[in-house]
């Protein structure tokens, strides 16, 4: 079988296509013939070293973490799947990765794949969706009528975080280039913001929840444009982010959290009913696994609408 794998951190360029042995699950594993893998930023900044304190400096590893597939084969001590079931799921980025023809998997890092979803949409949903809905159920107890800015709207989070805030009754406003506008506003965002032609940082209103998805406007930066008892959530951990929302929350009534994304089957079942009913998931582009070099380096350098999504196999 093909898998795409690297032996040392570094650019894209470090990826490389090989042939191995195609493995066979233990008595707790399942073994899924993989038909789509999404990308996340998460993929290249781990290629890269940027958590190599977490990822170590066991070589080779391999790169992706959310997929969709149909089930080849399981372990003896399988109860929920069984064989030739869909299923869409995401394993830990930080140990092993899925972009390849077969990978291994437990019961807990997969659900079943709804027949009226497509393998492309279910790659795109496990962490964009959940992180979206996690951050916004755990950290915020009710968000009808409350002011949401979201800042880097238009990628994988923001599409779900977008619209799962709207679902609950908020006013929206996203920030975007001018390229994500039209998404933005299918997905529901009351108002829009151009980041080249207007400064989050000079608004003047007041917002109950922040959402940070861009890197770019900090927790300190943002509290001028936060209510009196309002939330910032940020989706980038770090030892200085940990302890800085550590010390603010025991002394401010605006809070800072940092989203650590679980994933279950739960959630995962939850999401793909939403897209069943009408949830948008947006794929704006799809790349044949051989294409995995372009496909990274195009994201890196253009950012993605929506989701980007390798086609596996048929």
């Amino acid at each position: 079988m093909k898998k795409i794998i690297y032996d040392q951190y570094g650019s894209v360029d470090v990826l490389h296509s090989v042939e191995v042995n195609k493995p066979v699950p233990g008595k707790e594993q399942i073994l899924v013939k993989v038909k789509a893998v999404g990308i996340n930023p998460l993929d290249w900044k781990i290629i890269m070293g940027e958590v190599k304190v977490v990822t170590g400096k066991k070589f080779p590893k391999s790169v992706g973490c959310d997929f969709s597939g149909t089930i080849e084969s399981t372990g003896q001590d399988i109860q929920k799947f069984k064989i030739g079931d869909d299923v869409f799921g995401v394993v830990n980025p930080f140990k092993e990765g899925v972009l390849g023809e077969y990978i291994l998997v437990t019961e807990n890092e997969i659900a079943p794949k709804p027949a009226d979803l497509s393998f492309e949409q279910a790659a795109a949903i496990p962490t964009a969706g959940q992180s979206a809905l996690q951050m916004l159920i755990k950290n915020v107890s009710n968000l009808s009528g409350k002011e949401v800015l979201i800042n880097g709207a238009s990628a994988g989070v923001g599409m779900f975080a977008i619209q799962f805030a709207k679902s609950q009754g908020a006013i929206v406003t996203a920030v975007s280039s001018a390229k994500g506008h039209s998404l933005l506003k299918k997905w529901g965002s009351d108002y829009v913001i151009d980041y080249n032609k207007e400064k989050v940082t000079d608004l003047k209103q007041k917002f109950d929840v922040i959402i940070e998805l861009s890197a770019k406007l900090s927790f300190g930066k943002a509290k001028k444009l936060m209510k009196a008892n309002s939330t910032y959530i940020s989706v980038t951990p770090s030892l200085w982010n940990f302890v800085h929302s550590f010390s603010n929350n025991l002394l401010s009534r605006k809070k800072y959290k940092i989203l650590l994304m679980k994933s279950g089957t739960q959630s995962l079942s939850r999401l793909a009913h939403e897209v069943i009913k009408g949830m948008d998931v947006y794929i704006s582009k799809t790349y044949p696994m051989a294409d995995y070099k372009e496909a990274y380096k195009t994201v890196i350098k253009e950012g993605a609408l929506g989701k980007v999504v390798f086609h596996v196999a048929s």
